[in-house]
């Protein structure tokens, strides 16, 4: 059994890259699946795939981000650990949520301005509930977590993250339209449907 640990832990630390990304691509499909079971009625498989996909290429701008961030900020001292979580919440945070609704929209065949108008109405949100959650967390993980499991230990903390995104997420918005003084219509703000909708923008059912 040791001998299978020290195998795994070996081909982990030579496929780093690979390894992280899928695992933040499988860990996003979970957290939509929970997400699902959560809503009720029927599986939407596309909705999963879409939320798969996007994992996935949240996965090497994640893994990147920590090699970075270890190279110019070595060290667990209180001070380096302050900095690599301000940096986290300053410069990563704001980026992945930019990526998973661009991301997520994009595959559903939304255009750039609806993607931008999602973008504004939900970011407020995604972004204080990421304040609670991730300076705790990128605390023990900077403090205690081998460079090497980094993004797998934010991954398997992510799972309840994705289950808040992908709720987020699949709420209903209408894109409110506006008529300017020219008499042109054009995507003004956003208006959410109180209810969720675990279909919002299945184009493919």
């Amino acid at each position: 059994m040791w001998g299978y640990v020290q195998r795994a832990h070996k081909a982990f630390g030579r496929n780093l890259l690979l390894a992280n990304t899928l695992s933040s691509g499988g860990l996003m499909a979970v957290g939509d699946f929970l997400e699902q079971k959560r809503e009720g009625g029927q599986f939407n498989a596309s909705r999963n795939v879409r939320m798969l996909t996007v994992g996935l290429l949240a996965g090497p701008p994640h893994h990147y981000f920590y090699t970075i961030l270890d190279k110019f900020l070595p060290g667990r001292s209180g001070r380096t650990i302050m900095k690599k979580v301000l940096l986290d919440q300053i410069i990563a945070a704001p980026f992945f949520a930019l990526l998973f609704i661009y991301g997520a929209d994009l595959l559903e065949g939304r255009s750039l301005s609806h993607c931008w108008a999602e973008f504004k109405d939900k970011f407020p949100q995604i972004y204080l509930f990421d304040w609670i959650i991730w300076p705790p967390t990128q605390f023990i993980n900077f403090r205690y977590v081998p460079e090497q499991y980094r993004v797998l230990y934010v991954n398997g903390i992510t799972v309840i993250w994705d289950i808040f995104l992908s709720y987020i997420k699949h709420r209903e918005v209408v894109i409110v339209k506006r008529t300017d003084s020219h008499g042109e219509e054009g995507e003004g703000g956003t208006e959410e449907n109180a209810s969720s909708s675990s279909a919002s923008g299945d184009k493919d059912k």
